[in-house]
């Protein structure tokens, strides 16, 4: 039994049996979808007597501020969401959980439910565990106080009538690293708002190091990002990196406790203490260090997110990461990047500095380029592009999908079996400075430009899958069996995609790649600092 019980909904807890990409299946229709797919990936984490010996690095942090604010040991339980009944009795005060798609309103997730207007598992997931809380509360009589938070936090301030039917007592929306235990006492004081926003961002000094391992190896090596998008979230943070030393005991704790994995976590790992903050070129020497310090304990080292402008602008830095992480044939780094828009005008608008220190005008050319210096030392981008932002046009959505036409010829030409790269359009999601702007719904917003976007986007997905997937299964056996599932299943979307195009009066029509965009990388001095001020 605990004081304090953290916990998280099950789509946070599994493991997905270890399949790449397949943490997005929270995100999927849960009434499209056979109830068997769920039930056979949904592989759970393991845990001691009801305790999770992995938890979501969020919950890690909290959990740490806690205890450094004066929680005691026993008083503080991390519970695995299957087993969240043990730990609460008449001396629980809170239970907290801490959540990314409550409701799924997160981009991916409105993409894949048409608008939200089908559940997606994360929503039932989160639903299940709120529910069966909730009547613990009511069938022991107890009085503690269920709590939100999370980067999900704001889905249920957005759609309050849903947090009053599911009885949630308090959401917290923000950084709290630095007010924890301040937060949770106000609440067991019933001094706190039931909106508790925090406006303040944590010091460095004042993000805790974690004392129990974090899921998959997971390690904050910088938060925020600096570049400032309109559209996102956490750019808007400032930008704070954490200590080496602190990003090396994390690492060292995990792979103690038997995790052989390290997932170097940012907004844009490129800008890890970063010195340029006029032109955002990289600090490679500091980027080259945290790689090499990770690489020390684990020869499992990736990061999660980075910008196709950090890896062109400084192409020895790819390389010698790639050297020091044992990049190659058979083991390719994935990262995730935002491509947004092939549109000059609105990334311009949008995202100033996102293609930095290279100028909007230049955004397709460092697109093209960038993939070219990931793919040449062995990096898998996933990108992801926006469906819907404001202000667009169908020239704006043709240009993308001619852009995809395009790097997958340039690319194919250059360097053949060595090109890969993946495109994954997203539903607009008012956020950021954007707040004020309408939820992109698919099925009644979608224009032709917008869909030519979406139907090459997917097209290039179905020869990812044909090309790229059987390099992917190498390292992982239990993959080869969905091998012909996977190249059903993108043939059979390309056809519903084509199918629902009609539906809607728009045919596919075949796009001719992007007149005067070619791969010179090699011919433009992009090498060093000095180069770099010299051409422009």
């Amino acid at each position: 039994m605990a004081r304090i019980v953290l916990t998280t909904d099950e789509t946070l807890t599994s493991t997905y049996r270890d399949v790449p990409l397949l943490d997005f299946l929270g995100c999927a229709p849960y009434d499209k979808l056979p109830k068997w797919v769920f039930r056979f990936f949904d592989a759970q984490l393991p845990d001691e007597d009801g305790i999770l010996s992995q938890a979501p690095y969020g919950l890690r942090k909290v959990e740490s501020a806690l205890l450094r604010d004066g929680f005691s040991r026993d008083e503080v339980v991390v519970a695995h969401p299957r087993a969240v009944e043990r730990f609460i009795d008449e001396k629980t005060t809170i239970v907290a959980l801490y959540e990314m798609d409550p409701l799924g309103l997160g981009p991916v997730s409105m993409m894949f439910t048409n608008g939200s207007q089908w559940r997606n598992y994360t929503s039932v997931k989160f639903r299940e565990l709120v529910e069966r809380i909730n009547r613990i509360r009511e069938s022991k009589g107890l009085k503690f106080r269920l709590v939100v938070g999370g980067p999900g936090a704001w889905q249920l301030e957005f759609r309050r009538e849903e947090r009053e039917k599911l009885r949630i007592d308090h959401v917290v929306m923000g950084e709290v690293d630095h007010v924890a235990g301040e937060i949770f006492r106000d609440i067991e004081s019933g001094s706190a708002d039931e909106t508790i926003l925090v406006r303040s961002w944590p010091k460095v000094e004042q993000i805790p190091t974690i004392v129990a391992p974090s899921y998959k190896g997971l390690v904050e090596v910088m938060r925020g990002c600096g570049r400032g998008c309109r559209f996102c979230e956490p750019n808007l943070r400032v930008a704070r990196h954490i200590p080496i030393e602190k990003i090396e005991e994390e690492i060292r704790l995990n792979v103690n406790a038997g995790i052989d994995h390290a997932w170097l976590h940012s907004e844009d790992v490129f800008l890890y203490k970063v010195e340029d903050r006029k032109n955002f070129y990289p600090n490679a020497e500091a980027v080259v260090e945290l790689f090499e310090v990770a690489r020390k304990y684990t020869k499992n080292v990736n990061p999660t997110h980075g910008s196709v402008a950090g890896a062109l602008a400084a192409p020895g830095m790819i390389e010698r990461i790639s050297e020091i992480v044992d990049a190659g044939p058979n083991h390719w780094v994935g990262i995730q990047v935002g491509f947004e828009t092939a549109s000059p005008e609105l990334i311009g608008r949008y995202m100033n500095n996102k293609m930095k220190p290279f100028s909007p005008e230049e955004w397709p050319w460092v697109l093209l380029n960038g993939t070219y210096i990931f793919n040449k030392n062995y990096w898998f981008p996933a990108y992801t592009t926006i469906l819907g932002l404001p202000g667009d046009s169908d020239e704006h959505e043709i240009m993308t999908a001619r852009l995809i036409v395009t790097m997958e010829k340039e690319l194919g030409e250059k360097l053949g079996n060595r090109a890969h790269f993946t495109v994954t359009p997203l539903a607009f999601v008012p956020m950021g400075l954007l707040k004020d702007q309408e939820f992109y719904k698919i099925d009644d917003m979608i224009t032709y430009g917008q869909f030519l976007h979406l139907y090459y986007a997917w097209k290039h997905m179905m020869r990812e899958v044909t090309l790229g997937l059987p390099a992917v299964m190498k390292n992982n056996p239990f993959l080869i069996p969905f091998y012909p599932l996977a190249r059903m299943g993108t043939r059979i979307v390309i056809r519903q995609i084509k199918k629902w195009g009609k539906s809607k009066g728009y045919e596919v029509k075949n796009l001719e790649p992007l007149e005067g965009l070619r791969i010179e990388v090699e011919e433009r001095r992009w090498y060093s600092k000095l180069t770099l001020a010299e051409a422009y």
